[in-house]
Order: structure tokens, then C-alpha cells, then sequence
């Protein structure tokens, strides 16, 4: 296939698993080794003020490759077995908009956007290849894979390096032809484990928990992969002629042993406060980027869609209604006419108004903590999950039940001036009555309509598993 190299970069989107902004060196932590990750940083533009959708890994994702807020999709949460993973057969993902421009779509590792149904597999979700695994977890050396739809056992290798072989070899077969490469790892992601004498080497520091110990190895592990990828493109000449993202898909798990550098920021996954949805971002696209600059922009996951597609040079449906902004000109240094308001909320199994609830506009950011009885989950999802981190793919009927609880009133907002306050410990909201009524009212109105358009979403799901 001939193409015009000038308008039809390949994209490698690099997305980490519970990495929080304090987990590489280039955001200053002292401790973890990451130097292919710091090397996209002096190539490329860090973002400074890079938002996932969520602060729970399928709801983000689904943001990611949606480009709509996550809500919209019917991905409100991570029980697979509930279906609550999965965003809608009707939404289209951003390997759809590339597959149709003609470009070969590849997906690596860890998908968690529906299972349990092969009209959700990622074959059928736009990307013409994958090898990964479905489920939200799996065993780093006890793996079971899927390679677009069939089962793959372990090797003895370790899962990390099984993913950056799949995605070097990826780029081997394509290198002639326009790609779109997603790769997912799942580290850090649990179960903590990685090569011993990685682990060891931060034993050895002194200070960290057995629990850091392991997770920053993980991590540097995943940075080496990254670094063979990257070697790989420029074997085949292909560096200068690949946009690469790095992102993380939400904050880090944070708490007693698990507690380490995360910048300035309150909060960890599952939380709406920075620390859960302020997540690393580096892009590098030699000669078309700055090279060594940072953006300190916000930019958000629903962007990347529009972005890529703008930077690639390919067509976005009309008709596709998208969240997210072409923020190309963020990339360079120029704020451009794009709105700085934007939502979040979480809750388990359903959306829960004024619960783990965030608006940004510009520099503001209204808050609400979560409410009592909207975060506890039943045990018989945690057993899927857990089943199936060793286990092959399986198809089954969904629970199309939510389990009904009691919640508890909502809290006052808070308000924090996050250019000045980026942790987060200061509520102004009593000096600011107004501006927290009209961010309030905005709020409201957004949540209104993602709501309405996530029981839509829902339905659409559940009609979906009754007519299979």
C-alpha cells in the first residue's frame, strides 16, 4: 500500500495500568528506573496536566477509545461479569475510524472492555489483530491469552516481555503500511510480581515495602519494553514517522503498604480528587512536536480520538458525536480555542449524582467526596475477576442485575484552586458561593444528560445479551 508519509503517520499508544503521575523518574520520583519513558520526554512534550476519564481502569478506557465520556458508552464500572465493563455494540472506537482510513489495527494486552461475549472482543471493536487477555487481571507467569479468539498457554515467559515481543512483531509485519499499534500493559496492575533479581534491586535500597519493591519493577520492566519497541521503529526507519503516546489509565493504588511518591497530589485510583484522574502523558512526533517542552494544558482522555485522527490526517465520521477536542495545538505550546471544563464521576455498578463527583473550569475545580454506600462490591464479582487471572476466555450470560444499596446524602462541594492548591487541601467554597452555584448548576446539567445516555447505553447492553 503506498502512502504519503507526511499525512499518514503510524501511532503507537503506549497505556500503563495503575501507574500513578509519581511512578517515573521524569515526574520526580527518586527511586524507579525509567529511562526509555524519560527518553519520550526529552524527544517529545509532557503533559503536565493530562486527565484519564476515570479513575477505574474500564470506564477510562472506554473514554479512551469511545472519545465520549465513558458513561455515554454503558462502561460505568469493572464487574465483567455484570456487563458493566462494556460500552454499547453501536459506539464506535478509534481503531474503527483508523481500520477505515486503511490503516492496520493492532491491539496488545490488557483489553477489559467487555468479555464473555465475542461481540465484544476487540476482532470485533475495530482492531484487525490482538493478543492479550480480556478479563481485568491476569497472572504475569501462570498466563492465559488470547490471539483474536483463540487460546494461548504460558511459555515460562514473563507476561510483560510476551507483550513487547508481540507488539515488536507487530511493527515487523506493518512496517510497510500505515499502523495504529495499541499497547496495553497491565503493569503495574496486580498481582504484584516480576523477575526476582529485578525486585531485588530495590530490596536492596532500602525504605520501600515489600509491595513498592515489586511494583516499581514491574514498571521498569514495562519501560524496557517500551524502550525495544522504540528501537525497533528506528531499525525500520520508522521513528520519525510515529506518533507515540505514553499514558496511564488511572492513578496509582495507593494506601499503608502500597504508600510512595505521587507528587503533589491527595488522592489514588478509585478517587476523583487529582491524584486519581491526573495521570503521566508524554507524546513524541520528531519534527512535527516540540522537542523538551512541556504543556501545561489540560487535556483529556475523551481527546485522543479527535487528536490522532487530526495528526494522521483521517476522517472522523460526522455523525459521530465525541467529548473530547482536536487538542493538536496543545501539543505545540498554544491553548487554542478549547473549552477547560471538564466531568468526572464513579461509582460502583451505576452513576450516583454529587457521589466521587469532579468538574474542572480552568483553574476551579468543584468536588464531591463519595457517598456512603456507593463503593462496596459484592464478592461474587471479585471471584470472576479473580478466576480469571489464570484462565482461558470463556463465554457465558451476563448478571443483568445491580445490586441495590443504601446511600447516603450527598456532601457539601468543595472548591480548590488547583493552579495554586494542586493538592487539594484548601476548600474555598464558603469564599466563593457563586462560583460554586454556577459550577454546581453546569454539573448537574452534564450529569442530567450522561445519565440519561447511560441508561440508554445500559438497555442497549441488556437487549444485546437477552438476543444473543
Amino acid at each position: 500500500m503506498s502512502r504519503d508519509k507526511s499525512r499518514h503517520p503510524n501511532i503507537v499508544f503506549f497505556l500503563a495500568d495503575d501507574m500513578g503521575y509519581g511512578d517515573m523518574a521524569h515526574f520526580g520520583n527518586p527511586v524507579v528506573r525509567t529511562p526509555h519513558l524519560d527518553r519520550i520526554a526529552r524527544e517529545g512534550v509532557t503533559l503536565t496536566q493530562h486527565y484519564s476519564a476515570s479513575s477505574l481502569c474500564a470506564p477510562a478506557r472506554a473514554a479512551l477509545l469511545t472519545g465520549r465520556y465513558n458513561h455515554r458508552t454503558g462502561a460505568v464500572d469493572v464487574p465483567s461479569n455484570r456487563g458493566l465493563d462494556r460500552f454499547a455494540l453501536d459506539e464506535t472506537t478509534i481503531a474503527d475510524v483508523f481500520a477505515a482510513a486503511g490503516y492496520t489495527t493492532g491491539m496488545v494486552g490488557k483489553w477489559h472492555s467487555g468479555l464473555h461475549d465475542m461481540r465484544y472482543h476487540p476482532n470485533n471493536r475495530g482492531f484487525q489483530e490482538f493478543l492479550g487477555f480480556l478479563n481485568g487481571g491476569m497472572d504475569y507467569y501462570n498466563w492465559c491469552l488470547d490471539r483474536n479468539g483463540q487460546t494461548e498457554r504460558s511459555d515460562g515467559r514473563y507476561l510483560t516481555d510476551v507483550f513487547t515481543d508481540e507488539a515488536v512483531q507487530f511493527v515487523d509485519r506493518h512496517r510497510e503500511e500505515p499502523f495504529f499499534l495499541y499497547l496495553a500493559y497491565n503493569a503495574p496492575h496486580d498481582p504484584l510480581q516480576a523477575p526476582d533479581e529485578m525486585i531485588q534491586h530495590y530490596r536492596d535500597m532500602g525504605g520501600l515495602t515489600e509491595e513498592v519493591c515489586r511494583l516499581y519493577a514491574m514498571i521498569e520492566v514495562m519501560d524496557a519494553g517500551i524502550g525495544k519497541v522504540l528501537e525497533r521503529l528506528e531499525e525500520h526507519g520508522l521513528a520519525d514517522d510515529t506518533v507515540v503516546i505514553f499514558a496511564s489509565d488511572n492513578g496509582p493504588l495507593l494506601g499503608d503498604a502500597f504508600d510512595r511518591y505521587n507528587g503533589p497530589f491527595r488522592g489514588a485510583k478509585g478517587c476523583s480528587l487529582e491524584g486519581g484522574i491526573r495521570v503521566p502523558g508524554l507524546v513524541r512526533w520528531p519534527n512535527r512536536l516540540p522537542v523538551g517542552t512541556e504543556s501545561d494544558f489540560m487535556i483529556h482522555f475523551c481527546d485522543w480520538l479527535p487528536t490522532l485522527a487530526s495528526m494522521a490526517g483521517v476522517v472522523v465520521p460526522s455523525d459521530l458525536e465525541l467529548d473530547g477536542y482536536d487538542v493538536t495545538c496543545r501539543l505545540k505550546g498554544d491553548a487554542g480555542d478549547i473549552p477547560d471544563i471538564r466531568f468526572w464521576q464513579r461509582n460502583r455498578y451505576e452513576p450516583v449524582t454529587h457521589s466521587n463527583a469532579a468538574m474542572r473550569d480552568g483553574k476551579w475545580k468543584l468536588y464531591w467526596p463519595m457517598r456512603t454506600g456507593t463503593d462496596s462490591k459484592a464478592p461474587a464479582d471479585s471471584a470472576f475477576y479473580r478466576h480469571g487471572t489464570g484462565a482461558a476466555h470463556w463465554l457465558m450470560d451476563i448478571d443483568l442485575t445491580l445490586p441495590q444499596r443504601e446511600i447516603g446524602p450527598a456532601s457539601n462541594p468543595r472548591l480548590f484552586d488547583i493552579a495554586h492548591d494542586p493538592g487539594e487541601e484548601k476548600d474555598l467554597a464558603a469564599e466563593h458561593p457563586e462560583r460554586v452555584a454556577k459550577m454546581r448548576d453546569q454539573w448537574d446539567r452534564w450529569f442530567e444528560d450522561v445519565y440519561r445516555d447511560w441508561r440508554n447505553a445500559r438497555e442497549k447492553i441488556i437487549q444485546s445479551e437477552k438476543s444473543k
